[in-house]
């Protein structure tokens, strides 16, 4: 039963205008509600339109989606349905939000975050179209996706045609990254099987998730927007999508800092620090600042009896999220040995965020972050593969930069080296290359300890040393911090190839047009 609001609540229009504190200029991407009225209109011409949205589903002169809507003659705004947080994005995260009618438009605002979190048939009984335009922050656990994913199995149910119009992924396209959630680990924090970040749109999720509901699905997809996009290149400006993601750092921290639900290391300052008690944050931030991590720097910082650190983002192009909070959470880990939760007769939470057991197994285990990953790596290039049928925004190959797209060439004393696994650009921006090839053609002898991990090469009086997983080295006896770590792929010890090579004496080139290394040794 649709309960009604008391005139002393905020009327939803007035409120979704203020978030907007200045005049825009024109943005270069045009949303999908933009491309609906201006070349799509026809799809909801003389229907009756449900719109699930919240304070997020603005344009980009600001205007609510409610708001164009309702000044529409030719349709009837029936209906609106609000995801977490309530239609103005205000209640707290869990909380259940109440349906009510709407104070100025005098239409039913059922709550899809309360009694229900699926549109039932009497919710869908007053619409002929479902509309969806709500921004999402690019990460599986965000629920603003789930409620999508709802609403599509209700308009399959109930016969309803659901148009989603698309909106950008904030932190980009071009990273997938992460665990791929299992079958038994399907929850509203985690409905479908995607990596923590799946580098989609709304309007590709909704492609993807349709491969499994069916529903009579359109996406009215933006004009001007690329995958290599992350928020701040659309131009638009960034209206709070739920209380603790007031801004853009708390999107990209999100990840980063939010997958230890039930362990006690904790994000604060919406998303911008990450720790617990027992972490010291000089060694955490050592540790973290010593991996290499692309486009962001970890400063110690305690708050009250934790030790954290906090992420200061250098690059959102080349910052990984979901990757951070993998490294992050392994340290801690390693720092002060927090229980790992464990799913029994109830999934935990930590399983849920996580969609696995496995990533709480590998931390008890001991592994590094470089070892999770490659443990999760080839379900989420399965993943990566299997999504390029959903894409609107290209065909999926900028998912690697450029670069990875053509062989590369490594050319010691201009002879062109020939290897039996192909050399690769990793996370870090190195080329990395099979070990055995690249010493050889140096003129280098190789040693491998298999207890200690540890790889020698030697050449004349120089010795540098290895080891698997690890950004420390030894060259000539002077210890080296590298900026990436040797790892074993596909059978193959994998070495930085500009580290190597200089270790021994030579000197490294890098031509980005020809994708070509050149060594010169002596």
């Amino acid at each position: 039963m649709v309960k009604k609001i008391t005139l002393m609540l905020l009327v939803v229009i007035p409120l979704l205008v203020l978030q907007f504190t200045a005049p825009l200029e024109a943005a270069p991407v045009k949303l999908g509600s933009e491309v609906l009225m201006s070349s799509q209109h026809d799809l909801i011409e003389g229907k009756r339109v449900g719109l699930v949205t919240n304070q997020s589903g603005v344009n980009s002169r600001g205007e609510s989606t409610i708001e164009v809507l309702s000044r529409d003659q030719t349709i009837q705004l029936a209906a609106l349905y609000g995801p977490e947080h309530g239609i103005d994005g205000q209640a707290p995260a869990g909380e259940y939000v109440e349906s009510y009618v709407h104070p100025a438009l005098g239409i039913p605002v059922y709550s899809l975050y309360g009694q229900t979190r699926m549109p039932t048939e009497e919710m869908l009984e007053g619409v002929d179209v479902l509309l969806f335009d709500v921004q999402d922050i690019g990460a599986r656990s965000y629920t603003y996706m789930s409620t999508l994913n709802y609403c599509m199995v209700a308009a399959q149910k109930y016969g309803k045609a659901i148009i989603v119009l698309d909106r950008p992924n904030p932190v980009g396209g071009v990273i997938a990254e992460g665990p791929v959630l299992e079958e038994a680990y399907r929850t509203f924090v985690g409905v479908d099987n995607l990596p923590m970040a799946h580098g989609m749109t709304a309007g590709e999720l909704a492609q993807f998730f349709n491969r499994k509901i069916g529903a009579q699905l359109t996406v009215v997809p933006m004009d001007g927007y690329n995958r290599s996009m992350v928020f701040q290149d659309t131009g638009l400006q960034w209206v709070p999508t739920s209380p603790h993601i007031p801004d853009l750092d708390a999107v990209f921290g999100y990840m980063a800092t939010g997958l230890g639900e039930g362990t006690g290391i904790s994000q604060a300052d919406n998303f911008k620090w990450i720790g617990g008690k027992g972490v010291d944050s000089q060694s955490f931030a050592g540790l973290l600042n010593g991996s290499g991590l692309p486009g962001v720097t970890f400063i110690p910082e305690d708050r009250g009896a934790s030790g954290g650190v906090r992420l200061k983002i250098t690059d959102y192009h080349r910052f990984n999220p979901a990757l951070t909070g993998i490294y992050a959470l392994t340290y801690a880990h390693g720092l002060n040995g927090f229980e790992v939760p464990k799913s029994g007769e109830t999934v935990v939470m930590f399983d849920k965020i996580m969609g696995t057991d496995k990533i709480g197994q590998f931390l008890e285990q001991g592994l590094s972050p470089q070892q999770i990953k490659a443990a999760y790596e080839p379900d989420l290039q399965r993943f990566i593969e299997e999504r390029k049928q959903y894409l609107i925004y290209g065909d999926g190959d900028s998912l690697l930069p450029d670069k990875n797209r053509e062989e590369i060439k490594i050319v010691v004393n201009a002879r062109v080296i020939p290897f039996d696994s192909a050399p690769y650009i990793d996370e870090h921006d190195r080329t990395m290359v099979p070990l055995r090839a690249i010493a050889e053609a140096l003129g280098a002898e190789v040693g491998w300890n298999g207890q200690t991990r540890v790889v020698t090469i030697r050449r004349d009086d120089k010795e540098s040393l290895f080891t698997i997983d690890s950004n420390t080295a030894v060259f000539s006896g002077v210890r080296v911090s590298m900026d990436t770590c040797p790892v074993i792929r596909n059978d193959r010890t994998m070495l930085p190839v500009r580290y190597v090579a200089e270790s021994l004496g030579a000197e490294v080139d890098w031509n980005q047009d020809t994708m070509t290394v050149s060594i010169e040794s002596e």
